[in-house]
């Protein structure tokens, strides 16, 4: 499945959904979301992709992006709805 996200991930390379995502999660949840990055790592991020994560209503995500959660800042003033929606259905393709 990482593959999937891989190719899913740069299929939207030159969309604006995922260049948010590149420039907001990717430093810490990697391109594929697995949060195997040194940063991901050092601050114990979830794995965007596991049943955990996945089983989060589109509501309750879109609030995590909105005010974030433990050490994730929130994007709130970055993001509109409509970009924190489209990084919600990203995180949807990323599902193992």
């Amino acid at each position: 499945m990482k593959t999937t996200a891989l190719v899913v991930f740069l299929t939207l390379a030159s969309t604006p959904l995922a260049a948010d995502y590149k420039t907001n999660c990717a430093l810490c949840h990697g391109p594929d979301g697995s949060g195997k990055t040194p940063t991901g790592k050092a601050l114990k991020v979830k794995d965007l992709g596991s049943p955990e994560v996945q089983a989060l209503t589109d509501a309750q995500l879109s609030t995590v992006i909105a005010n974030g959660k433990g050490k994730m800042p929130p994007f709130k003033a970055k993001l509109n709805e409509a970009r924190i929606a489209g990084l919600v259905t990203f995180i949807r393709t990323l599902k193992r």
